[in-house]
């Protein structure tokens, strides 16, 4: 399991671990540093010392029977004006028997040499050392400068894991007061006391428990809604059952089963819609896909589908224009279901004899506008309740006709889906007219 105290225990440590790294190489060339200074001032010192010393003309003495000392890391050689080697302290020498004035570093199959040369009374002294001498005199110094900060690593990494803990503490008592809380308790968290890094995701929740709690609040006022509605055409129901069973001849009988059928259609209708709306809701249906949908076929569609319905109603059922170069960015069956709902609508309120027109149309306004429109010539909607019709299960007092209530609250959450406006106005014919506006965001080129 991922633990962001452990992950930032690693991290942490892995950064001093870096820096340690780098300190002790800087630790380390700053040393080397002095110590060339230093020990070249010792040899320096070293060839001085030996200005005085009186060394014979004879050929150099064999080399000595026993070892040289191998703590002595210099070497020393000795010439006289002709360039006759009167000294040499380590016969062995990998050295060059020539020497140059003054400091330098000199290549060699034992490795690298610092050697430093200068005249002295008729003499040339050389004093030579091993540059690996010098290399572990650093590495040395620089060790013993780190071994403590080394030493207290253990001691930084408990530190650490304690003060990332007690820094990661307000985020565990918001956990646990999450934890502890009821399925329906949706207020929000207490954000005074949260730390500014933790903050944006205390927001960010109570966003989601206010956008739950909008959700739930909207859900058990649907239920609700749904419970009244669907008591008094059940209630009607039992009673026009209750009819029929007590029809005394068969006329009677065949009108109470004519009521008992309308109330079931009124029924099954209602049901329907509420199916209708319960789908259309934000979320509801995780699995409709968004496509090009060329609006006028969704209003040919539309308008095949009722034509049986207008022609039994007496309505000229119809289209004044559909441009097909109207195409958006849709869910088709939920266009669909809006344009048959808007059609419904239209039919069912307009008296016979009268008219219904579908219109799709882009706007030539900057930045154009796709339009879809339906108009007829009934009574209306008068400018004061236009907002009120599109909530669920309301319907106008005056209005004879019945119905859910559910129809304009149906095409209101499609809309909504579709990032389109919704738009109730005077038709032309007098009566309403209901627009659909897709913005330029929405619309989509079909080949």
């Amino acid at each position: 399991m991922n633990s962001l105290r452990r992950t930032l225990l690693v991290s942490l440590l892995s950064a001093i671990a870096v820096v340690f790294a780098i300190a002790g190489y800087a630790t380390y060339r700053t040393a080397r540093g002095e110590v060339d200074e230093l020990m070249d001032y010792h040899l320096r010192q070293f060839a001085l010392s030996l200005r005085d010393q009186h060394f014979g003309q004879q050929p150099p003495p064999p080399p000595p029977m026993e070892s040289p000392e191998e703590s002595f890391d210099f070497v020393i050689q000795i010439w006289d004006a002709q360039g006759v080697r009167l000294y040499l302290s380590r016969p062995h020498s990998v050295l060059p028997a020539l020497a140059r004035f003054g400091y330098n570093t000199v290549d060699t199959t034992e490795g690298k040499w610092r050697v430093f040369s200068i005249p002295l009374q008729n003499q040339v002294i050389q004093i030579a050392q091993p540059m690996s001498v010098r290399s572990r005199m650093a590495a040395d110094a620089a060790l013993r400068t780190l071994i403590p900060l080394l030493v207290l690593i253990p001691l930084l990494g408990a530190l650490i894991w304690y003060l990332v803990g007690r820094g990661l503490r307000p985020l565990e008592q918001l956990a646990r007061e999450v934890g502890t809380r009821r399925a329906d308790s949706l207020s929000a968290l207490p954000a005074a006391e949260v730390p500014e890094e933790a903050r944006p995701l205390v927001l960010a929740l109570n966003d989601l428990l206010h956008r739950l709690d909008q959700a739930m609040s909207a859900q058990r006022a649907f239920v609700a809604d749904a419970a009244h509605e669907l008591r008094t055409p059940l209630a009607a129901l039992q009673i026009q059952l209750q009819l029929t069973e007590r029809a005394s001849d068969d006329a009677t009988r065949q009108a109470a089963l004519g009521e008992l059928r309308a109330g079931l259609q009124r029924a099954t209708h209602l049901v329907q819609q509420l199916l209708t709306l319960a789908r259309q809701e934000p979320g509801a249906d995780a699995s409709a896909k968004f496509v090009p949908v060329v609006l006028a076929d969704i209003a040919r569609q539309g308008l095949t589908d009722h034509a049986s319905l207008a022609d039994a109603r007496q309505i000229d059922l119809g289209a004044d224009t559909l441009d097909e170069a109207a195409v958006v960015q849709a869910d088709p069956a939920a266009l669909r279901t809006l344009v048959g709902n808007l059609i419904d609508n239209a039919i069912r309120y307009t008296p016979a004899g009268g008219r219904v027109d579908v219109t799709v149309f882009t706007d030539p306004t900057t930045p154009a506008s796709h339009w879809l429109c339906v108009s007829d010539n009934g009574p209306g909607i008068p400018p004061e309740e236009r907002d009120r019709v599109l909530d669920r299960f309301y319907r106008r007092a005056e209005v004879e006709q019945s119905g859910s209530g559910l129809g304009l609250a149906i095409v209101r959450s499609i809309a909504e889906r579709h990032g389109a406006s919704l738009v109730l106005d005077t038709s032309p014919h007098g009566g309403l007219r209901v627009g659909l506006c897709f913005p330029a965001e929405r619309q989509a080129q079909v080949s």
